[in-house]
């Protein structure tokens, strides 16, 4: 059975379709694609990748983290709320989680 995260649900049902003995055209025809798409979906699964945030070790999203450089450079929320289209409360509570994020982990004795 396939069990590996990095892979899309639909990877990792193509996959288990094919261990159970499924050939590429009745897979495709289930998922309404051709035998061809099938075996790409097949062969492109087994290219190893890394998975999201991980590639880059980051735990914040890019809007967090342009917050936080704007911030940084010393500007208040209502200064650049216009240019994300987002109230400065919305800008106030993305940068705390932001914080929370990069707080490292208590130690729970």
């Amino acid at each position: 059975m396939v069990h590996d995260h990095r892979l899309r649900p639909l990877e990792r049902r193509v996959l288990s379709l094919s261990e159970a003995g499924l050939d590429d055209a009745e897979i495709g025809r289930r998922f309404r694609h051709s035998p061809e798409w099938a075996a790409r979906v097949r062969a492109l699964s087994a290219i190893p990748r890394p998975s999201g945030h991980q590639l880059r070790g980051d735990v914040l999203r890019p809007l967090e983290r342009r917050v936080l450089r704007w911030r940084a450079a010393g500007a208040d929320p209502e200064d650049f709320s216009t240019r994300f289209r987002r109230s400065p409360d919305f800008l106030r509570r993305v940068e705390a989680l932001a914080q929370y994020r990069l707080r490292p982990p208590e130690d729970s004795d």
